[in-house]
């Protein structure tokens, strides 16, 4: 039987794309857990199911059947596997479930929920983080924990009964400190403590003992090798207002009060415990240059001491890192001109310190990475030919492909190729950008262009970019020539880049978009008058900014944007953005912050402008997209505002799949509306 001859992307096909989060090896590595994550179309959300995938390229294994199954972790001795589950709790309680087979068994109960599970090294216990407030902290301290239900009815009245009781604690809601808010919802008086739990083979419940307190955050917790304590990171400074900073490491003895190990200067982030327990590497950023620097590696002796960076030198951003089993080094990723890859570096003496070797390369970009024991690498990548799949790298450097989940629908579809173009700015400066064309591109005729903008500021796109990957096709498949690029204040091309659009926003970077889509008029083939532009967040900042400085668009779609700077600093989550990106408050840098926002030449904006915006985003609240729309309807300009309700800043990329099939959509009908003529 032939296969039927593929055919164009559409927008429905994004109910058949998957994608995977995650991944880790089993401690004799040669079993990868990861989450599997699919769209469950009739219920317009996702399901979360953990899989397991041999490492010597045998048949993927699903593992679990929960809706809501995340977080796998090993147990040391790799028979047994915790997760978070939220299949009985819509908070998530931890689960264990033996790798061998049979049922997941619930092992925490927790009031607020658990997560982030972490096993002791000998096995015996697990330590995770639940929220609780200072009230809950106290009566568990005096032994007041409330007894378990007796049966259904009685759990169901409780659950009842507790959310009835939520509902009336927030009813008015007293707001004392920022962030008060983030993601679609706003944070409560409730604080991540570390809790540890013994994990019995004989299914008996044991009863959490919590080994932290006060009104401060704590983050994952990770073992020290001896077993006698663990590393967290915990706020430095609850009064700060920050989401961003003032995060220190601590040490959290067993039995003992929690110490930090770093000072001041720096942000500290995910830290890690070398294998002999003799040092402890960790993530910062300079608290005085939050975005410009990026994060970098550094190392400390495990009792403290003056941290040593390691990876300064290679103007790289360190997304994830991990120690090399032999504690010779450190494993990291990061992005570099629209790729990312895992590169190694050595410690302080070791060959390969200051002189890193690449590990994972090629034309694709790595989101996610565990390394084994043995120094094998298991890792989730995209490529311009493939959104999302896991792949495996030995000991002695020999890959293979583990998964192929998206393959039924490729093979069914024309993916078009994305062609890298490089361009000069007007003051010389190299521009990277990436093009696709329809799948029956004649060079011979005139397309229109959609040009695409990404948010950030501080990211970096590439062909491989799994959550743009379908729309860029879809899009293409439609007709479009599309275009998009890393401008000034992209990641992936040094500090330098990221850094030069501070206090110049839209200044400096749209020249540079502005190139790009003069190089491709230039190649013949574009329709100058048949050019549309789109991002989100950032993104709809720099469309919004493009259109009141430039005429030559035929039509724009400005997606969750910032468009008043003054305004977003007192309603975002992230005001800490205006202060770190401009180096001062609103009240300081108010006709520098205005002259730089795209509401304040909004005056002077022709084309035709399609806003959408989620009405719970609190990242760039919707009412920087309703003054925008306010402004050019009483100028009688052409403009629409779509508002989606339950949606967050998130809204594209992991919103309601219904949602997303609009703003896709909604979007394309804009471009057509103006571009297919």
């Amino acid at each position: 039987m032939t296969n039927p001859t593929p055919s164009r992307f559409t927008i429905d096909d994004l109910y058949e794309l998957g994608w995977l989060e995650d991944p880790r090896l089993s401690p004799d590595g040669q079993t990868a857990a990861v989450v599997w994550v699919t769209v469950d179309r009739v219920n317009n959300g996702y399901r979360r199911q953990i899989v397991l995938v041999p490492t010597n390229g045998g048949s993927l294994r699903r593992f679990t059947r929960g809706k809501h199954d995340r977080q796998p972790r090993w147990s040391p001795d790799g028979r047994w596997l915790a997760f978070v589950s939220h299949r009985d709790d819509e908070r998530g309680q931890i689960y264990l479930i033996p790798v061998d087979g049979g049922e997941a068994r619930q092992l925490t109960a927790m009031p607020n929920g658990a997560s982030d599970p972490a096993w002791s090294p000998d096995g015996r216990w697990i330590a995770f983080l639940s929220p609780v407030s200072v009230d809950e902290q106290a009566r568990e301290d005096a032994g007041e924990m409330p007894s378990p239900p007796a049966d259904a009815w009685e759990a169901r009245r409780a659950r009842e009964q507790r959310q009835h009781d939520e509902e009336l604690r927030i009813d008015p809601r007293v707001v004392t400190k920022l962030p008060y808010r983030s993601g679609t919802s706003y944070f409560d008086d409730r604080w991540r403590q570390v809790y540890v739990v013994e994990v019995d083979d004989e299914d008996r419940t044991a009863t959490p003992r919590r080994l932290t307190s006060g009104e401060i955050h704590y983050s994952t917790p990770v073992w020290l090798p001896n077993g006698e304590a663990l590393l967290s990171t915990a706020t430095r400074d609850p009064e700060a207002d920050s989401l961003f900073a003032y995060y220190d490491v601590v040490r959290i003895p067993l039995d003992g009060l929690p110490h930090a190990l770093t000072s001041p200067g720096f942000s500290y982030f995910d830290p890690q415990p070398s294998p002999d327990g003799s040092q402890i590497a960790f993530l910062r950023l300079n608290e005085e240059r939050l975005l410009g620097e990026g994060r970098r590696v550094a190392i400390i002796p495990a009792e403290g001491g003056e941290p040593h960076d390691l990876t300064a030198h290679t103007d790289l951003n360190v997304e994830q890192f991990r120690w090399q089993p032999d504690g010779q080094g450190i494993l990291f990723s990061a992005g570099w001109r629209g790729d990312a890859h895992v590169y190694q570096i050595g410690l302080p003496g070791t060959p390969t310190y200051r002189n890193g070797l690449t590990l994972v390369g090629g034309a694709r970009l790595v989101s996610e990475f565990d390394v084994g024991r043995d120094g094998s690498i298991v890792f989730i990548a995209g490529s311009a030919d493939n959104p999302c799949d896991l792949f495996f790298r030995s000991a002695d450097g020999h890959e293979r492909r583990l998964t192929a989940i998206n393959d039924r629908l490729l093979q069914q579809r024309i993916i078009v190729p994305m062609e890298e173009m490089t361009y000069l700015s007007p003051d010389g400066s190299e521009v990277q950008g990436w093009t696709l064309h329809p799948p029956d591109f004649n060079p011979m005729q005139r397309y229109p262009l959609a040009v695409y903008i990404h948010g950030g500021p501080h990211v970096m796109w590439g062909p491989g970019f799994r959550s743009m990957w379908h729309e860029w096709q879809v899009a293409a498949a439609r007709g479009y020539v599309v275009f998009f690029c890393n401008p000034r204040g992209s990641e992936g091309y040094g500090e330098l880049w990221r850094d030069a659009i501070r206090r110049n926003w839209g200044e400096a970077d749209a020249p540079d978009i502005l190139a790009g889509i003069d190089a491709l008029v230039a190649r013949g083939y574009i329709d100058p008058n048949r050019i549309a532009v789109t991002g989100g967040s950032y993104g709809g900042y720099m469309t919004a900014w493009l259109i009141g400085h430039d005429d030559r668009f035929a039509c724009a779609v400005a997606a969750r944007g910032v468009y008043n700077l003054l305004t977003l600093h007192g309603t975002s989550d992230a005001h800490e953005l205006i202060e770190i990106e401009f180096g001062g408050y609103p009240w300081e840098l108010y006709e520098e912050l205005w002259d730089h926002s795209p509401l304040a030449h909004a005056h002077k904006i022709k084309t035709p402008l399609l806003l959408l915006h989620s009405e719970l985003d609190y990242r760039v609240p919707i009412s920087e997209a309703e003054q925008l729309f306010a402004i050019l309807r009483r100028q009688k300009k052409v403009v629409e505002l779509v508002r989606y309700p339950r949606e967050g800043h998130e809204l594209t990329r992991s919103g309601e799949p219904r949602h997303r099939a609009d703003h896709m959509r909604r979007t394309l009908e804009w471009f057509d509306r103006y571009c297919q003529v």
